[in-house]
């Protein structure tokens, strides 16, 4: 198997739409060669469902490549690395789906905390390469949901609820199916050794976080989980913390009116001073000058390159 030159790997943020169950990308927009101009890794803050519509080529899951081809459906955990390569020169048609499946949990089931977490663990397992010719019922899903994006009729936005809860039900059938395979399961990656220090500030960004409380959860000495996750990530766990916070002060700012001070304590931050120190570091701009036209400012927030260098 060929091996990737060592390129970037990018954290791709992306933000639900308000009263919406899922951020779903369709359309003629997402016709094109993908990863000949930009084949460096990438990784969401949100699950990934794809589908290929048309076209073939290869995907690598982290450290493994696989091939795709039209019918080819994927579901790619949070923080998990990819990266989709059209074969040759003719345009591929992919559609996604981005959901939070701890939030779709907690609202299936909530009065029960632990299956919650049961289930977000499952979801996070790995990487799922399908073939739509022999999950129907996972493809019929998809397709609903993105027509009734695409449509629109009245109460869409309840419909697509309805089915995206479905939908993380169908992929919890899919990872269950797996317990039995044995080499078909997901492969452990140096990523998945530091996915629980990543769902840890996920879940605890606006509180305070110590490296130490992030190599816990990876049940890491504090020493090893600094290592490992700055050769993988090329950013020390406290940027990293803080590029979270950063992100997540934006997506505040545009959803409410709470002041710069008050958006800085909800997102973690003890002063204001060292939020416009980060906000700055990140993003090159002030959160006010940010909040007045976040517009000019978003590409750098969405596609915020993490310069990791990793050898393959």
């Amino acid at each position: 198997m060929a091996k990737k030159k060592k390129e970037g790997m990018e954290l791709r943020f992306y933000e639900i739409p308000q009263g919406e169950a899922a951020l779903i990308l369709i359309g003629d927009t997402w016709v094109r060669v993908y990863g000949h101009e930009e084949t460096k890794l990438h990784f969401h803050n949100l699950m990934e469902i794809g589908i290929c519509r048309y076209g073939d080529g290869e995907m690598w899951l982290d450290e493994e490549k696989r091939q795709y081809e039209s019918g080819t459906i994927t579901v790619l955990p949070q923080n998990f690395p990819h990266v989709t390569i059209s074969a040759g020169e003719e345009p591929n048609f992919w559609e996604y789906i981005f959901l939070d499946p701890k939030q779709i949990v907690r609202e299936l089931y909530p009065d029960n905390p632990v299956y919650q977490n049961e289930i977000v663990e499952t979801l996070s397992k790995g990487p799922l390469m399908l073939n739509r010719k022999q999950q129907e019922s996972l493809g019929t899903i998809i397709d609903v949901i993105m027509d009734e994006q695409r449509i629109q009729k009245t109460y869409y936005r309840q419909m697509v609820k309805h089915y995206v809860e479905n939908l993380v039900l169908e992929i919890m059938r899919q990872y269950s199916s797996l317990d039995h395979m044995g080499d078909s399961q997901p492969k452990q990656t140096n990523m998945l050794q530091i996915a629980a220090a990543l769902e840890y500030i996920s879940r605890n960004y606006a509180s305070p976080i110590k490296a130490g409380d992030l190599a816990d959860a990876c049940s890491m000495s504090e020493t090893h989980f600094r290592r490992v996750f700055e050769e993988y990530i090329n950013m020390s766990p406290m940027d990293y913390v803080n590029l979270v916070r950063i992100q997540k002060a934006c997506e505040m700012m545009k959803k409410t009116d709470d002041s710069m001070d008050i958006v800085a304590v909800k997102c973690g931050f003890t002063t204001t001073s060292t939020f416009n120190r980060n906000f700055k570091k990140f993003l090159d701009t002030s959160p006010y000058q940010w909040k007045i036209n976040p517009s000019t400012y978003e590409r750098r927030l969405l596609n915020y390159h993490i310069t990791a260098l990793k050898g393959w």
